[in-house]
């Protein structure tokens, strides 16, 4: 996507909503910053790799917009172990994003789904990830039409926006909604409508429209349909200047090869075993009833991550409050990337040698310290994006 997020002005930023993002009331605050921590497809692996260390149930979708050559991005997300890959359309609704964003970003999601789809496939990748669409969707046609693309998810968010009373005023960011909608201003507020049941209405209608479809072309399910091209064909207008586009790029079928027609949704893709595997091992003492703990173990720069699957226990534990006492680990050696990442509180991290890239990433409360060895006058201790 542009990267530049929602802008959310300072006066919409209220006490309520300043406290939700640990920031400042009246702070213009843009939603999701930028990722400084990504750069390349490596480290997109390793955000994924942390991010599955705190919190291995958790399920990694990667957002890409839709645009040509597209699918070598997919098989590099692909590879980088994401869950599932979003193709976004450039036709989706936004509330706050700057002009630029709104009007000269991304293709039909069509376009994207078709690329990636094929691209992974012929890469033996299809299998291995789930593939979501969104950016227009709004009736059961448009599923359709998504799974025959390849797609297995399907994101509807401006049409569920409508059946809250959305009236597409597009006054999002000034807080003057007048349907209360998008508006802190409580008497504006007043003015919402919407309940669950007008969403619930509007995806019922979508999965029976959609159901009507399948029944039409003699599907069963949803899965029987994925990836059939076969079934859709190009429109003709009727007019040379409206049919000089040929759309069966689109429409190519690909051998699946053994990698199977899509990926199975109910499984994550775990990450390997880490130093913090031992440390919960070692620390059982500490994780049942809190008691101060010193730990002692040698680093080497294989073992990435270190404390982010070790916050993730304490904190399920004790809660964002932490324990009484302190798991202290005094480490040794070269730390991989991303040491100290997310680690919260309750947790201490003492290392003499030298750490890489993304020291403390996320820091949540733990205490963190890396010196060099008394040995050592000149030496680098940290990489880059340090404490991000």
């Amino acid at each position: 996507k542009p990267g530049e997020g929602g802008q959310l002005p300072g006066f919409k930023v209220t006490e309520f909503i300043a406290r939700m993002r640990h920031a400042v009331p009246g702070t213009t605050l843009i939603s999701p910053p930028p990722h400084h921590d990504i750069y390349s497809i490596e480290d997109l692996a390793q955000l994924i790799y942390d991010l599955k260390a705190i919190n291995p149930d958790a399920r990694v979708t990667v957002k890409l917009v839709s645009a040509s050559g597209i699918g070598a991005i997919a098989s590099g997300v692909a590879k980088a172990n994401a869950d599932a890959i979003l193709i976004a359309g450039h036709n989706g609704g936004t509330g706050a994003s700057p002009q630029t964003s709104i009007k000269h970003a991304g293709l039909p999601w069509e376009i994207g789904l078709a690329e990636a789809h094929q691209v992974l496939t012929l890469n033996n990748l299809r299998g291995t990830v789930t593939l979501r669409t969104d950016g227009g969707v709004r009736t059961g046609r448009d599923v359709v039409i998504a799974a025959m693309l390849g797609a297995e998810e399907y994101g509807v968010g401006t049409a569920a926006l409508i059946a809250m009373g959305c009236l597409m005023v597009r006054q999002c960011h000034s807080n003057t909604c007048p349907v209360g909608v998008c508006s802190q201003d409580d008497r504006l507020r007043e003015k919402f409508t919407g309940t669950p049941d007008k969403v619930v209405n509007l995806f019922t209608f979508i999965a029976e429209e959609t159901r009507e479809i399948l029944a039409s072309i003699g599907a069963h399910t949803m899965d029987e349909i994925i990836g059939r091209t076969d079934l859709l064909r190009q429109v003709r207008r009727g007019g040379s200047h409206l049919d000089d586009l040929d759309l069966n790029p689109l429409l190519v079928q690909v051998d699946e090869g053994a990698a199977g027609k899509w990926a199975d949704k109910t499984t994550r893709k775990p990450i390997a075993d880490s130093l913090d595997a031992r440390v919960l091992q070692d620390a059982v003492r500490f994780l049942d009833r809190g008691q101060t703990l010193e730990l002692s173990y040698p680093l080497n720069n294989t073992q990435r991550t270190v404390g982010a699957a070790v916050s993730s226990a304490i904190v399920r534990r004790f809660g964002p409050q932490g324990p009484a006492g302190r798991l202290k680990l005094r480490l040794e050696g070269i730390a991989g990337q991303s040491f100290g990442a997310f680690a919260a509180k309750g947790l201490e991290l003492h290392l003499t040698g030298e750490a890489n890239d993304y020291v403390g990433k996320g820091l949540s409360g733990a205490e963190i310290s890396v010196r060099t060895p008394e040995w050592r006058e000149d030496q680098l201790i940290c990489g880059n994006t340090t404490l991000y």
